[in-house]
């Protein structure tokens, strides 16, 4: 076997939060596809400093301010490549293509529709998922949404303070009130620009998900390992819960699109569990190929450890659910 080729790739985002796309030359390997900026790291080369070195030989750039975002092994007929992806937020310079390439910024939400080479597309999807996923708490909502206003309110509040992508988790509801919770969730999703997803126990409320208004499903871990295939067509959002390598690659068999994995700290709900940690953690992220939220007892002081450990960011209830009052 060959060895493994080890490549840095950015996505770059500027101040209106679109992302930096180049086009390959046509002689090249995948030739004519798009691709995220970078190139080869050099033996003995750091990561960081190839990133910097690429990005300024092709876009005319310097990096000010970047950080790990996602690292995918990956096997081509004809070679082993492993795409060391960061993130950059802060750069000098006005990108162009310095060797001919065609570049253009696009904003997340579109770069679905444009053809990437197949290593590329957990980095399409880490390039449009925020750094924290909120897990709803169990919510009390009978016989009326009436009963559930705390939780709405408390559902805002999260809104307001950043929170895009939730799962509406509620395992002790019927169909009939999950339904209703996640109509009134949804809606006030909406009005922030946020996205969510179902998890809960009435399969009836996950098939109606496209009359709810929901942005996909998030699936225990007993649905993972019973599915064979995704259960949802694109552009909708399947996510799911897991613990160990085997689910995790199960969830990139049927196509996931990223995963939660923990627990990697001690958690309340959960005392006696056995946890990852951080380098537990890593060690699963860098065997998957879909985007990881690190699970368990964490909160936004995580995130830097998070991303160090190769997740995307954090997944929490308790850590990101506003307290009341």
């Amino acid at each position: 076997m060959s060895a493994i080729i080890h490549v840095v790739a950015a996505v770059i985002v500027n101040a209106r939060g679109e992302v930096l796309i180049s086009l390959r030359h046509a002689q090249a390997h995948q030739g004519g596809l798009w691709e995220f900026p970078g190139g080869k790291v050099e033996p003995g080369e750091a990561a960081y400093a190839a990133l910097r070195r690429e990005l300024h030989e092709e876009l005319g750039i310097d990096v000010e301010k970047a950080r790990p975002l996602i690292r995918i092994p990956h096997r081509y007929p004809d070679k082993s490549v492993l795409l060391d992806v960061w993130r950059v937020t802060d750069f000098s310079g006005e990108p162009h293509g310095r060797e001919g390439q065609p570049v253009q910024w696009v904003t997340p939400e579109r770069l679905p529709d444009f053809d990437f080479p197949a290593a590329n597309r957990p980095i399409v999807t880490a390039a449009r998922l925020p750094d924290r996923y909120l897990i709803t708490p169990e919510p009390t909502l009978e016989p009326t949404l009436e009963f559930g206003a705390d939780f709405l309110q408390r559902l805002e509040q999260a809104f307001a303070r950043g929170i895009r992508l939730v799962q509406l988790r509620a395992k002790t509801l019927d169909e009939r009130a999950y339904s209703e919770l996640a109509r009134a969730v949804c809606a006030r999703a909406r009005a922030y620009g946020a996205q969510v997803l179902l998890n809960a126990a009435a399969p009836a409320a996950i098939e109606s998900i496209a009359e709810i208004g929901a942005a996909g499903v998030h699936l225990n871990t007993q649905r993972l390992m019973s599915l064979s295939q995704r259960p949802l067509p694109p552009p909708l959002w399947v996510a799911a819960s897991c613990h160990t390598a085997e689910e995790l690659q199960q969830a990139a068999r049927i196509g996931c699109d990223f995963v939660v994995l923990g627990p990697v700290q001690p958690t309340a709900s959960h005392p006696g569990a056995v946890h990852l940690d951080w380098s537990g953690l890593h060690a699963l992220c860098e065997i998957g190929s879909v985007p990881v939220y690190a699970l368990g007892g964490l909160r936004d002081a995580d995130l830097d450890a998070a991303w160090r450990a190769g997740a995307q960011g954090i997944a929490a209830i308790r850590g990101l659910w506003p307290e009341e009052g």
